[in-house]
C-alpha cells in the first residue's frame, strides 16, 4: 500500500519526476516523459505494481525528510537500532537518458540496509526480463529499458521478477545506487554513473536556478520552494508545464473522482506567468507563453482546454482495471475524456497571458500576436453568448452560461482592446479597425455580466446566470480587473462564500451537493481557492485576516513544502494529484501580493499593469 500523500517528496529533472516515500521507496515514476507509461506505479497498488525501496533491515525509531537547502536534491534521514543512515535521491538534468540516482551513507553505527527493486512496465502490467552481469543488471519490456548500476552484490528473484540486496552501511560509507532509462533498440549506456560528481552537479544546477529569485520578502522559503515545484513540473525541451506529475489521486478517499493531471491546462496560463515573472523567472515565462501559443495555434473553433506536454491533441481516456488505486480509489484512469470540452475561459487565459507577456517585457516573433489576437477576440465575438461546461469541467453534459466562463470572455476582449491601445502602433490595419468595435463588445458583455450573473438575493456573484449555487472561480474577478475588491458587490460574494461554501476556514471551489457535476461523492478543499480568498483580502485592505488564512495554509503543507491539489480538514489529509502547480502558482502570487500591500503599494489589477509597464 502506497504511503500518505504528506510523506512522498519529488525529484525530477525536467523532463520527468519520481516521488520518494519517507520510507524509502520510489513508488511514482513515468519514462521518459512526465505523462509517458509508469514503471513504478505502488503509488496506485501495491509493491507488485512496482518500486525501489531502500530501507533499514532493522527497528526504525525515527525518520526525517528534507530537501537540501533550494535544490530538489532529497534527504531521507533515518535513525535505527545500531546507527544512523542517510539516503540521498536526486536526477541530474540536462542529459540524454534519465538517471536516478540513490546514495546510501552511513552516519554513525551500522545499519543492515535491504534493497528491493521491482521494474513493472505499462503502470504495472508488465514484468520486465532482466538480464544480471555482475553488479549491472539490464531489464526491458518492449520499447523500454532500464539499467541499474549497484555497488553490492544482488540476488535476482526471478519468480517475482525482482532484484534484492542485503548489505550493511558503517559510519562514513557512501553506496551509489543508479538505474538509467535507455530505449531497448539501443545499446545500453555502456558506464555506471559518477554519482559524486553529478551530486554536486545537481545541486550546483538548482542552487542556481534559485538563486535568481527576487522575492525577498518574509515567505522566501516557501516561495523559493513552489517556485522549484514549478520548475520540476516543467517539460524542459517544450516549455509545457503540467497541472501535476500523477494521475488519478482521489479528490475523496475509496471515491470515484480519480482523473489524470499529467497534462498542460490552459486555465492555468496567466496566473502561472505571473507567478514565474514575480519569481523573477522571465525565461521560464516565456517559456510557457511560446508553448501556449503553440499548442492553440489554428482555428480557434479546434483549441481544447488542455494538451499533452509537446502540445498534443488526442488525449483519450482509458481505466486501468489492474490497479486497485491510492487507498482502493477506483477507477485509475490515463488520459483525460475532458479535453475536448467547450470552455470560454480557455480564450481568456490565452489572451491575457498574451498580454501579460508584452506587459511584461517580453518580445513578440513576427505578424503571429497581432493574427492570433485578430482572430481569438472576433471568435469571442461570435461566441460569448454561448453556454459551455465551465472551469470545472462539468461530466454532466451541462452547459450552463458560467459566471467564470462569462468573465473571461469579458477578459479576452478586454485584453484585446489593450493590446492594440498600449502596443499597438504598429498593429495592422485589419486589427486597428475593429477596436472600436471591440471596445463596444466589452462593455456589452460587462452589462450582461452585472444583469445576470449577480444574484441580489444572495448578495453575491453565483456560479451561473440565474442560479443560487456558489462558485470559487468568481473569487477572479478582482483579479482580472472586472470590479475591485472593494466594490460592495464583491464584499457581498466574499461573505456568501465564507459562509457557505468554506469548510474550517477553507474554500471548496462549488458544492457537489447541487449534483451540477454528475458524480458521486463529494470532494475536499481546493487549495488554490483558498489562496485566492487570501488575495481578495489582500486587495481589499483586509490583511490579518489574509495573514491568518495564508498562514493556515502553509501549515497545510507536507514537511517538505509541497502541496496536493485539494486539503480534507477532516482527516487532515492533503488529497488530489500531487504535487499540484495550480497550488503552488496561488501560495507565490498571494505572497507576492501580500508583501507588496504590506508595503503600501497599490494591488489592483490597473495598478499591477501600471508597474510592469514602468
Amino acid at each position: 500500500m502506497a504511503s500518505p500523500l504528506e510523506h512522498y517528496g519529488l525529484i525530477g529533472d525536467q523532463t520527468t519526476i519520481a516521488l520518494v516515500s519517507r520510507s524509502g521507496s520510489i513508488d511514482w515514476m513515468c519514462l521518459p516523459r512526465i505523462d509517458s507509461d509508469a514503471c513504478f506505479a505502488r503509488l496506485l497498488g501495491t509493491h507488485e505494481h512496482g518500486s525501489w525501496s531502500i530501507r533499514p533491515a532493522t527497528r526504525v525509531r525515527s525518520v526525517q525528510q528534507r530537501y537540501r537547502p533550494e535544490t530538489l536534491v532529497l534527504e531521507t534521514e533515518v535513525t535505527c537500532d545500531g546507527g544512523r543512515a542517510r539516503i540521498i535521491d536526486f536526477m541530474p538534468p540536462g542529459e540524454v537518458e534519465h538517471d536516478v540516482i540513490r546514495i546510501v551513507e552511513g552516519l554513525e553505527g551500522e545499519v543492515p540496509m535491504h534493497e528491493d527493486l521491482r521494474v513493472r512496465f505499462a503502470y504495472g502490467k508488465l514484468t520486465p526480463w532482466i538480464q544480471c552481469d555482475g553488479l549491472r543488471a539490464t531489464l526491458t519490456s518492449g520499447p523500454d529499458a532500464l539499467v541499474y548500476n549497484s555497488p553490492v552484490p544482488f540476488e535476482p528473484d526471478w519468480d517475482a521478477s525482482r532484484l534484492e540486496a542485503d548489505f550493511v552501511i558503517r559510519a562514513g560509507e557512501r553506496l551509489p545506487f543508479s538505474l538509467t532509462f535507455y530505449a531497448s533498440h539501443r545499446a545500453a549506456p555502456a558506464h555506471a554513473v559518477d554519482a559524486e560528481r553529478d551530486l554536486v552537479r545537481t545541486e550546483q544546477h538548482w542552487r542556481e536556478w534559485a538563486s535568481r529569485c527576487r522575492y525577498e520578502g518574509p515567505y522566501r522559503d516557501a516561495v523559493v520552494r513552489s517556485l522549484i515545484t514549478l520548475k520540476a513540473l516543467t517539460h524542459e525541451p517544450t516549455g509545457g508545464i503540467v497541472a501535476a506529475p500523477t494521475t488519478s489521486l482521489p479528490e475523496e478517499l475509496g471515491g470515484v473522482r480519480n482523473w489524470d493531471y499529467r497534462y498542460c491546462w490552459l486555465r492555468d496560463a496567466s496566473l502561472t506567468i505571473e507567478a514565474l515573472v514575480r519569481g523573477g523567472y522571465l525565461e521560464e515565462a516565456r517559456a510557457w507563453r511560446d508553448w501556449l501559443m503553440r499548442a492553440v495555434a489554428g482555428a480557434p473553433a479546434e483549441a481544447q482546454i488542455m494538451y499533452g506536454v509537446a502540445g498534443e491533441h488526442r488525449l483519450t481516456e482509458v481505466e486501468l482495471p489492474w490497479l486497485p488505486g491510492y487507498e482502493e480509489s477506483r477507477p485509475v484512469r490515463i488520459g483525460n475524456g475532458a479535453y475536448p470540452q467547450f470552455q470560454l475561459d480557455i480564450y481568456g487565459e490565452t489572451l491575457n497571458a498574451m498580454y501579460e507577456a508584452r506587459v511584461y517585457g517580453m518580445p513578440e516573433e513576427g505578424s503571429l500576436p497581432w493574427d492570433m489576437l485578430r482572430v481569438l477576440v472576433d471568435f469571442m465575438e461570435a461566441n460569448w453568448q454561448r453556454p459551455d461546461e465551465g472551469i470545472w469541467e462539468i461530466r454532466s453534459k451541462t452547459h450552463l452560461h458560467f459566471t467564470h466562463s462569462k468573465l473571461m470572455a469579458w477578459v479576452a476582449v478586454d485584453r484585446g482592446v489593450r493590446f492594440v491601445e498600449q502596443f499597438g502602433a504598429n498593429a495592422p490595419e485589419k486589427v486597428r479597425k475593429r477596436l472600436h468595435r471591440w471596445r463596444a463588445l466589452r462593455e456589452e458583455i460587462r452589462a450582461d455580466i452585472l444583469a445576470r450573473a449577480f444574484n441580489t438575493r444572495l448578495n453575491a456573484f453565483t456560479q451561473s446566470y440565474g442560479s443560487d449555487a456558489l462558485d470559487a472561480s468568481v473569487l477572479l474577478i478582482p483579479h482580472m480587473g472586472f470590479l475591485p475588491a472593494e466594490d460592495p458587490r464583491m464584499q457581498g460574494t466574499i461573505a456568501a462564500i465564507e459562509k457557505g461554501l468554506t469548510w474550517d476556514g477553507f474554500v471548496e471551489r462549488y458544492s457537489t451537493k447541487t449534483g451540477v457535476d454528475g458524480l458521486a461523492g463529494h470532494e475536499a478543499t481546493f487549495l488554490i481557492c483558498s489562496f485566492w480568498l487570501v488575495d481578495n483580502y489582500i486587495m481589499a485592505g483586509r490583511l490579518d485576516e489574509a495573514e491568518a488564512l495564508f498562514q493556515r495554509l502553509l501549515a497545510v503543507r507536507n514537511d517538505l513544502g509541497l502541496l496536493a491539489e485539494e486539503y480534507h480538514p477532516g482527516l487532515h489529509r492533503q488529497l488530489g494529484n500531487f504535487p499540484q502547480a495550480f497550488s503552488h502558482v496561488g501560495l507565490i502570487n498571494s505572497a507576492v501580493l501580500l508583501e507588496a500591500k504590506r508595503a503600501g503599494r497599490d494591488v489592483s489589477f490597473s495598478a499591477r499593469v501600471a508597474e510592469s509597464l514602468h
